[in-house]
């Protein structure tokens, strides 16, 4: 006699004494058994937060040649906002734009900070079309600016670049320095928050061990711009004694530690997402920028700036010499061991220190190569093209080391990021310098001296421009906004990255969402710094 019990999805045949168990229903009881545990003990169904981590690990990069492609955008977009100012006056005859307090600001929002948004999300697989229509256009722009110019200093081609290489220029600022530090702040704001989004190219985003990403480099290029404008780069001497002078670096680093110690507190108490291989499990930037500031300030105190570069390369050849020879290498890869002490749980973060020490101490030598008193746009252009050749000889190096040695390892921040990181910064300075040099001769082909650039002509009185309407433009321009209060902005993109989070599920969201959303913050984050640049107010914590 055979009886027949079903329930549910689960069928059993009894036949006689023998049961007889139907395989389907023994898995999928089974399945729901694996799925029940998985939800309960979660070593397999991912939260939110290991989600996101998990988003941003175990990545490889992308190439030299994409991440120094990208070099190009910002130097075009200087250009164009530069020659549609210059349009715009030749058309109406006045500078600046009508409703200067909000036209100056989406005029420079739509031309410096949405093409670098979009070149790295939406259009980030076409980026060298981007780049190649950009430099077209702004040919085709200065040629007619050219021709159709009525300015008196106008002539025979030659003689007009020849009168340009010879004229003098005043400076307000370091050239082109203070462009090359504001947008690398302004890239870093980007990223990180566009690093939480898919239609971020996971190339772009930071590597786990070796590689060249994006973000990589903008955390040499970060210590690198820093260095730039320290005081030993500006040859300011040490008033007092040594022990004194090194007293006050460590003093003055205090924002820097309690903003570390913020970021450190919120994290864990907020159970925000972090990549633990990136600097450890307490570590973060804000520390490594303050340790960073006061070694190089020790070793500043002790030994001659001007020759910082050697001390740079000892100090990053001895770090690789100590990777390859000794387990330090292993020690900083090795995960498993970050629950021993300090310094095993923040291994990454102390470690990479000695390679940014290097890094800013190349960056105190181009400083001071800079800061050499100049006053002919031949004597500038000669500076540049020694930034090109220095770039060059390291991009050489670099090959020889990546060969030879290892690669590039942002985490270890070893010999081959030193050199890296150096040499992508001198070539994005030295193309920043270059679109600069393009605006200089714009304005003076033009006769319109009031586009905002590192340098303005030595020019006639009879032809000068007020300091009054010049101050006018820079105070409405973003870049000098940004500027004015860097170490804000910066902060205040970090609390911005941190709300948008809690607030928008990066993950779900789709491509023009995704943009909208980093538009948005963009604008906040400028908005802020427009408004308190247009008020006189800098904030400064020492």
């Amino acid at each position: 006699m055979q009886h027949e019990a079903e329930c549910g999805s689960k069928r059993t045949r009894f036949s006689g004494s023998q049961p007889t168990v139907n395989k389907n229903a023994v898995k999928q009881v089974f399945l729901c058994f694996c799925l029940f545990y998985a939800e309960e003990t979660n070593p397999l169904v991912m939260s939110q937060k290991e989600l996101k981590e998990a988003f941003v690990s175990n990545l490889n990069g992308t190439s030299l040649q994409e991440v120094a492609l990208g070099s190009f955008l910002t130097p075009l977009c200087l250009i164009n906002r530069g020659l549609i100012l210059i349009l715009y006056h030749q058309a109406k005859g006045f500078l600046p734009l009508p409703l200067p307090l909000i036209s100056h600001l989406l005029l420079d929002f739509s031309v410096l900070i949405l093409p670098l948004v979009l070149s790295c999300t939406v259009l980030s697989s076409t980026l060298h079309q981007v780049i190649i229509s950009l430099t077209i256009v702004s040919a085709c722009v200065l040629c007619y600016i050219y021709r159709t110019n009525s300015h008196p200093n106008a002539g025979h081609p030659q003689n007009t670049v020849s009168s340009f290489l010879q004229s003098h220029v005043q400076v307000n600022q370091v050239p082109f320095v203070t462009i090359f530090r504001v947008f690398v702040n302004v890239k870093t704001a980007i990223s990180i928050l566009a690093v939480d989004f898919s239609v971020f190219p996971r190339r772009y985003a930071k590597t786990e061990t070796y590689g060249t990403g994006v973000m990589d480099f903008g955390v040499g290029a970060y210590v690198f711009a820093n260095a730039l404008v320290c005081p030993e780069a500006r040859r300011k001497r040490i008033s007092g004694s040594k022990m004194n002078h090194i007293t006050k670096q460590l003093l003055s680093v205090w924002p820097l530690v309690v903003l570390g110690m913020a970021r450190l507190v919120s994290l864990k108490m907020s159970g925000y997402q972090e990549h633990v291989t990136e600097y450890g499990v307490h570590w973060n930037f804000f520390f490594t920028l303050a340790i960073v500031r006061v070694v190089a300030s020790m070793i500043l105190a002790v030994l001659p700036p001007s020759k910082s570069w050697v001390f740079a390369l000892l100090i990053s050849g001895f770090y690789q010499y100590a990777l390859e020879t000794s387990e330090l290498k292993a020690f900083i890869v090795h995960n498993n061991d970050r629950e021993k002490d300090f310094l095993h749980a923040n291994k990454e973060g102390i470690f990479s220190v000695v390679g940014y020490v290097a890094i800013y101490l190349a960056g105190v030598q181009v400083g001071l190569y800079l800061m050499q008193p100049r006053s002919q746009v031949r004597q500038w252009l000669k500076a540049l093209s020694n930034l090109l050749l220095g770039s060059l000889v390291l991009y050489t190096g670099l090959y020889i080391c990546q060969t030879l040695v290892e690669p590039v390892s942002r985490r270890m921040a070893n010999l081959p990021f030193s050199i890296w990181s150096v040499a992508q910064s001198l070539f994005f300075m030295s193309c920043l310098g270059i679109a600069d040099m393009v605006l200089l001769f714009s304005k003076r082909t033009s006769g319109c001296q009031l586009v905002p650039s590192s340098w303005n002509l030595c020019i006639k009185q009879s032809e000068s421009v007020s300091d009054t309407k010049t101050g006018e433009m820079e105070r409405r321009c973003l870049v000098q906004a940004v500027n004015r209060n860097q170490l804000l902005f910066f902060l205040l993109a970090n609390l911005m990255t941190g709300l948008t989070n809690s607030i928008v599920d990066t993950l779900s969201c789709g491509s023009l969402i995704s943009v909208g959303v980093l538009l948005l913050y963009m604008f906040m984050n400028s908005l802020v710094i427009y408004i308190l640049h247009l008020c006189g107010i800098t904030v400064k914590f020492w």
